[in-house]
């Protein structure tokens, strides 16, 4: 968390953990290029969209669930207490948007390309981003609001940081498994 604990117990405690900077350009960036595509681009510009924001959502949940968690999985609880205070915050407001940047990407290009949501290959791609979903909404964030919850109180349990931040890092590279194989699929569907 730096140098000095911030224990206001609000959300902006939050955002200047995160740092509002960060939270700006992580939440902005891909929701404008977004917006700006499904209204103003072409077909193109939402491809790109859809495979940048996918690429990052991706290759941090691998990041996560094969690099850095087993590396993690070595350390004392308060030195991985240590690195999710300081990683939880940015990553509670950078993948919510990445996944739902890419989801939403995604079913507008299968809209637009004309492929029929009944395919076999497009309804397998639309369960699992449903299992990302669920896991990420349903698991992940709600991970990360208890992990905040102990970071914002007035004395944070390690124990229960370092747990929580595990299980996320887990789930991170399940989450990378489910996206490696939507990415097969769309190679399939696509070619």
């Amino acid at each position: 968390m730096g140098n000095a604990p911030v224990r206001q117990g609000t959300f902006s405690a939050v955002v200047q953990m995160a740092n509002p900077i960060f939270i700006l350009l992580a939440m902005g960036l891909p929701i404008a290029a977004l917006i700006y595509s499904l209204n103003f681009g072409s077909l193109t510009t939402l491809n790109y969209i859809h495979i940048m924001t996918g690429a990052l959502w991706t290759g941090i949940d691998l990041f996560m669930g094969f690099i850095l968690g087993p590396v993690l999985g070595r350390l004392d609880p308060k030195a991985r207490a240590d690195i999710f205070r300081r990683l939880v915050p940015r990553m509670t407001f950078l993948m919510p948007v990445l996944a739902t940047v890419t989801i939403t990407s995604g079913i507008y290009l299968t809209q637009r390309l004309s492929f029929s949501f009944t395919d076999p290959w497009v309804l397998a791609a639309g369960i699992i981003a449903g299992l990302l979903t669920v896991q990420g909404f349903g698991l992940l964030l709600p991970n990360e609001i208890r992990i905040f919850q102990q970071l914002l109180s007035s004395a944070p349990d390690v124990q229960k940081i370092a747990r929580l931040g595990m299980t996320n890092a887990r789930l991170g590279g399940l989450q990378g498994v489910f996206q490696l194989t939507i990415i097969f699929i769309m190679a399939n569907i696509r070619f």
